[in-house]
Parts: C-alpha cells; structure tokens; sequence
C-alpha cells in the first residue's frame, strides 16, 4: 500500500484509500444510533428522558475518547512519517509506547467517571429532572468503559498510519452487529419490546438478562467494543509484527513526551470543538427547558448525534489525508503532501453535501424515527433546516485541519479552533440568548456562520503551507 501512497495517481489512491476510513469513522457514529433507535421504543416518558440523557453523556464521553483520539493521530503522524523514511525499528518503539500512554489515559477517565458523573451533569451541563437521574448512570458505566474505544480507535489507527484502510471496516461492521443484538436483550430484558425486536425477550428470558433500558445500552456498547478487540489486537500483532515481546519494555519518557508534544494541541482542539457542543447543550437546557418540559433537551441530543457522523466522515477523511501527508513528507515528496489533502478535501465536502441535503429533506423523518414527540421533531428540524447546509465548511474545516496536524503542526490547528470556538461561538451565542433574548433560530445561525468560518480560515492556512516547515516528528 505504501508504493501506491507514494507513488500511485493521487486522486484515485487517496479517493480509494480514504473512503473505507470515511465509512469506518461513519459507522463509529451507528453505536450511538442505534442505541438512540432502541431507547426511543421504550415507553414515551422514559424514551424521552433517556434520549435526552445520552445526547448529553455522548458529548461528554466524547471529551475522553477525542482526547486519546489526539495521542493516536499523534502516534499516526510520528508512524507515517517513519513508513515513509522506512523506519521500521522506530515504528515498533513508538507504537507499544503509545499504547502504554493510552491505557494509562483511560484509567485516569475511568477513575475521574466513577467519583464526578452527577456533579458533571447537573452543576456543569445543567442538567435537569429524570434527564440528570438517567445520564448520572449512564456516564459513569460509558466513561468507566472507555478504555474499549480509546484502544479500538488507537489500534485502528495505527493501522491506517501504517497503510491500512479497509480492514477497520470489517471489524466495526461486526461490532455494530454485536451491540444492536446486545442492546436488544439487554434494554428489553424479558419486558415488553416493539414487535421489531420481538425476538429479543425469549432469549433475555432463557439467559436469564434483566430489563435494564438505558443502562442496557451502555453495557451493549462496552462489551460489543471490548469483543472487536480481541481480532483488532490480532490483526496489529500478526499483519504488521508490533506489540511482540521483543517491543515490551518500561515506559520511555523520551518517546512519551515526543508522542504527547505533538498529541496535545489535537486532543485539546477536539476538546474545544466538543466544548463548544456542551455550551450549546448547557445554553439551551438553561434557557429552553424547564423541570417539565425537556423536549429541547432531547431534540438537541438528537441533531447533534445526527452532526456527530458529519463529524466523524470528516474525520476519516482527514485521517486519509494525515497518512498521505505523513508518508509522502517522510518520502520528501512535498507537493504530492500537499496535494493530497486538497483532493481529501474534495471528497468530503462533495459527502457533506449529500449528507446536508438528506437531513434537510428527510429530516423530520428521521428525527420522528427516533422521537415523534411533536414538540422534539419540530425544534430539531428547525435546527436542521439551519445548520445543516453548514456541514460543508465543518468538513472542509475538519479534513485541511487533520491534514496539518499530519505534518505535525497540531499547534496551528489548535489556535484556530480556540479562535473560533472562543471569540466568536460562545460569546455570540450568550449574548444571542441571555443578553437580546432572541429565540433558538438565532442560535442556530450562530452555529452555521461558525462552521463556515472554520471553512474559511482552514483554506487560508492550507495555502499558505507553514506547516510543512514543521520537524516534531
């Protein structure tokens, strides 16, 4: 694969190579719809409430996984870069090293989820009523769980760095299979369940599983995650020869400190991207709801899983790219790096269209598959009709960011998305609420006229091409 990086037609190698990534990090996103699909069909009270919990505890838990997330496209640039230079001694080093610093992170979030769930809810989000009660429970078993997908994106990831694109996808197609059986028998239990999902009680009867609604989502996801990476650890260990006990060793602070230099600004980019996603939960639970009425609660929770799979589409895109970039500059084959992440670029805005323009027209329809409540479907259609159109200056902003951060210039791309998110998002969207007292729409077209400004800054800094002066890795 690494010949056709380097040396194959460009526009076809990174359309080929990036669009299983796309799908893969697409189908990330399905764990969460699914569960979404499922709790909907419990009875309306508790499916309103439960939907409403998780679309707060995903942004949440995200924190943590985009946090890893960061280390692993760190680990990713330092590991294409040394594909390219055909270090393999040094890619071997820095892999099980990044492996030590990822379990270590996800020991610390398991640790913080366990003492802090409740406060993080209801004082930091301001989460209210059976909302709070429900996602109090369910971040604690989601983020005490997250060392599932902290390994399973960084096992996944390594995997593309070193020149792999289509095998994550096998893998998460199971996992997807595995939760939605999972899910059934463990949020129905023995119960009730919608004739879809008839079968699913005989089989909670006969092993004995208890009815446990939302919190049977959350272990579904766990141990569907934790089976996929049984094969994935395989997979690394045999087809590119790492993890092997010749690679075991002490931690190696040098290597440590050289994966978390360039790790850093991503992880807190991404934070600060998800960051301005809880403000608009926190700003529209404060002013849109009240202990009676959490249908704004819930309709956001909604929209922003739908907007999480443009998120993440965009992500393996970017991801693409970051192995073009990383492989092609170890090689010294500048212009081609460059190129790559353009023709990335492309690919993801023409998905992000298609997307935008599937959510405005089936939009009620597929709010309504989740919630009908007529009051949820309206305030997240609106949403829709706004912000969607929008998704194409996200992508665009996502993929050329990715692309920089795969020359390691993780700093760059951090001061932009803390430029935007911090000076215009927030501030504007406060005064929009709190200070004018206008209404959602206006929100809305905050968050539009953000997403493509990222577009807009992103381009700006691409061409310039400062970040292929970078040496970190």
């Amino acid at each position: 694969m690494s010949d056709r990086i380097l040396k194959g037609p460009l526009h076809l190698q990174v359309l080929k190579f990036g669009a299983p990534l796309a799908l893969g990090m697409g189908l990330q996103t399905t764990f969460n719809l699914v569960d979404a699909y499922i709790l909907g069909r419990l009875e309306q009270g508790t499916a309103s409430a439960a939907l409403g919990a998780i679309g707060i505890c995903d942004q949440l838990a995200a924190m943590g996984t985009i946090l890893s997330y960061g280390l692993s496209v760190a680990t990713a640039a330092i590991l294409s870069r040394r594909k390219g230079a055909g270090e393999t001694s040094d890619i071997r080093r820095v892999a099980w090293q990044s492996l030590l610093l990822v379990g270590a992170l996800s020991l610390l979030f398991g640790l913080g989820a366990l003492f802090g769930a409740g406060a993080v809810m209801r004082d930091v989000v301001g989460a209210k009523g059976r909302v709070a009660e429900l996602g109090t429970s369910y971040l604690r078993a989601m983020v005490g769980g997250s060392f599932s997908i902290f390994l399973l994106l960084h096992l996944t990831t390594i995997q593309r760095a070193l020149g792999s694109s289509k095998t994550p996808i096998a893998t998460l197609l199971g996992a997807n299979v595995l939760n939605l059986v999972l899910a059934v028998l463990l949020v129905y239990g023995p119960g009730p369940a919608p004739p879809v999902f008839a079968w699913g009680p005989p089989i909670s009867a006969l092993l004995g599983l208890p009815r446990l609604e939302l919190m049977g989502a959350a272990w579904a996801t766990i141990l569907a995650r934790m089976v996929v990476l049984i094969p994935t650890i395989v997979i690394v260990v045999r087809r590119f020869g790492l993890f092997g006990r010749r690679d075991w060793a002490l931690p190696d602070f040098e290597v440590l400190r050289r994966i978390w230099d360039i790790g850093w600004p991503t992880s807190v980019q991404l934070v600060v991207r998800i960051a301005a996603m809880l403000a608009m939960h926190s700003i529209v639970a404060r002013a849109f709801t009240t202990e009676a009425d959490q249908s704004a609660t819930t309709a956001l929770g909604i929209v922003f899983r739908l907007e999480t799979m443009a998120l993440f589409v965009g992500l393996g895109w970017g991801s693409a790219a970051q192995t073009f970039m990383g492989q092609n500059l170890g090689a010294s084959f500048v212009a081609r790096a460059k190129a790559s992440g353009w023709y990335a670029t492309l690919y993801n805005a023409a998905m992000m269209a298609i997307l935008a323009l599937s959510y405005r027209v089936g939009g009620r329809s597929i709010v309504a598959f989740f919630d009908s409540t007529p009051e949820v479907v309206d305030f997240a259609t609106k949403y829709i009709a706004v912000v969607g159109p929008s998704y194409v200056g996200l992508g665009i902003g996502i993929v050329l960011g990715s692309t920089i951060q795969g020359a390691g210039a993780t700093r760059q791309t951090l001061v932009l998305d803390a430029l935007v998110v911090f000076c215009l998002q927030i501030p504007a969207s406060l005064l929009v609420v709190f200070v004018w007292r206008l209404g959602p729409e206006r929100l809305w077209d905050i968050i539009a006229g953000t997403y493509f400004t990222y577009a807009i800054l992103y381009v700006w800094n691409y061409q310039r091409g400062r970040y292929l002066s970078e040496q970190v890795v």
